[in-house]
């Protein structure tokens, strides 16, 4: 496993955006740091040389690349530490406007890419009988937002399988953390990276299009820093209990906030009808 001193991060999706920044801290930190990406010259790119950093191209569609990169990772660091599973992208568009192939695609890389890599690092933290696992989601995996049905279904995915996940590997002292970020000012909103519905349903022009336009003009206006969403994510590395979700932004805390005392209300106010479809002994 990594030595005492410096723990070795594994980083999806880690040429731009909060994965880049993630990167970043840890190495800032003095971590040894794999960063992946599908382009390794983009990786290039943006990294200088270090001899804490291995750098790796990785889809995390690819089954197979996921176990080659994994096993590079522990040959060359002796182990793997931190496992930040941060590959992703944004579908928007309103549901009847996104084909099924475009909603399959969502899932491949948000929630089965994620499964893969996490599937190919786990022995290896088994092994160490220690790790620890960020999945980062998305205030859009607690609260729907209109426009965004296929990449909230995704990130609802990630949250059931984290907390899942959880419980079984907590006896390998393995823990895990469901990063919720509000919205941050990266690329994530570019046309670069995001995916817009390809469909046309007549019902919802006008709708479809404010909708799209309220996040267009969100872009880059955004209050949450990535730097500092990776310097958190450090300080928690190095806590010895870690919380199954950390919202990440004040928008994060106030949308959350507001969603759970609003299930809450819901659930109280339907409790009488809801135990009365027990079987009465």
């Amino acid at each position: 496993m990594s030595d005492g001193k410096n723990k070795t991060w594994f980083i999806t999706g880690a040429s731009r955006g909060l994965g880049y920044e993630i990167a970043v801290a840890a190495l800032a930190a003095g971590e040894n740091v794999v960063a992946t990406g599908r382009n390794l010259d983009a990786l290039r790119k943006v990294y200088e040389s270090d001899d804490r950093l291995l750098l790796l191209a990785l889809d995390v569609c690819s089954q197979s690349q996921a176990a080659d990169c994994a096993k590079q990772a522990v040959a060359r660091f002796g182990g793997v530490d931190v496992l930040v599973n941060n590959a992703g992208y944004g579908q928007l568009g309103v549901f009847e406007e996104v084909a099924t192939d475009r909603i399959s695609a969502q899932f491949e890389t948000n929630v089965f890419g994620l499964m893969d890599v996490t599937r190919a690092i786990l022995p290896y933290m088994r092994e160490q009988r220690k790790g620890r696992i960020f999945n980062i989601s998305s205030i859009g995996g607690a609260i729907g937002f209109e426009g965004a049905s296929a990449y909230c279904a995704s990130k609802f995915a990630i949250e059931g399988f984290s907390e899942c996940l959880a419980v079984e590997v907590k006896q390998f002292g393995i823990g895990v953390t469901l990063v919720q970020p509000g919205f941050f000012r990266t690329d994530f909103l570019d046309d670069s990276s995001i995916s817009y519905g390809d469909l046309r349903v007549s019902d919802y022009e006008q709708y479809s299009t404010a909708v799209m336009a309220g996040y267009r003009i969100r872009n880059h206006q955004q209050a949450g820093d990535p730097a500092k969403l990776g310097e958190a994510l450090v300080k928690l590395s190095r806590e010895e209990n870690c919380p199954l979700r950390f919202a990440a932004g004040s928008d994060a805390v106030q949308y959350l906030s507001q969603a759970y005392s609003a299930r809450q209300s819901e659930l109280d106010q339907w409790a009488s009808l809801s135990v009365s479809t027990d079987i009465l002994e």
